[in-house]
């Protein structure tokens, strides 16, 4: 898929971590900003499955199908971005204190510093959005960084800043009023949360 699926890896990785790292950077790109028309084309030809994962995958691969770029844009503008605000706000502290700006962000900032890791000059939005954080996480399995970034660091990261609040998003995400295509992209990314939440327990 254009602007996803292609993932240029610094280290050799298993094919289960390429495939995590291409579920992160998935998600990172559809929650940073609307869909392309490539992409949208892109998500219709997903495989599905008999998993909460391959469900959602088969539902946004028929949505995709029938969604134009306009109306993701509109419906990502809606649930995002609004007159203010959006339906959502998909920020890490606003969903553990109820603020934006708060001291999860300061702690992901402290962290990132730590690793090394400095995010585009061209992300507008504070670092605690969960499409940045999806793609920090797609970093740090294709080694895409210099700091540490085995399984321990990874687990590590997604304790820290997504363990806590990413689930409770994408549940919100996909019973969102204005969701129609971001609706299976929320079934999608709680499934997936979950299997990760599930295989670093077992670290």
């Amino acid at each position: 898929m254009a602007n996803t699926a292609e993932i240029q890896c610094p280290r050799s990785i298993t094919d289960e971590d390429r495939a995590r790292a291409q579920m992160y950077q998935l998600l990172g790109a559809l929650l940073g900003s609307p869909p392309s028309k490539e992409l949208l084309h892109g998500l219709a030809s997903l495989q599905g499955s008999d998993t909460p994962m391959g469900s959602a995958s088969q539902t946004l691969a028929a949505v995709a199908e029938r969604t134009s770029p306009v109306d993701a844009k509109r419906e990502y503008n809606n649930l995002f971005i609004g007159v203010g605000r959006g339906e959502l706000l998909p920020y890490a502290s606003y969903y553990l204190t109820g603020f934006l700006n708060e001291k999860p962000l300061a702690n992901l900032r402290g962290d990132l510093i730590g690793r090394g890791i400095k995010v585009s000059d061209d992300v507008k939005e504070p670092e605690d959005h969960i499409g940045t954080l999806c793609e920090v996480m797609a970093g740090l399995i294709t080694g895409e960084f210099e700091c540490d970034s085995d399984l321990e660091s990874q687990k590590a990261f997604f304790d820290a800043h997504l363990a806590k609040w990413a689930v409770l998003f994408f549940t919100d995400l996909e019973q969102a009023q204005t969701a129609i295509f971001y609706a299976p992209v929320g079934s999608l990314g709680r499934a997936f949360m979950a299997v990760e939440a599930e295989a670093f327990a077992l670290q």
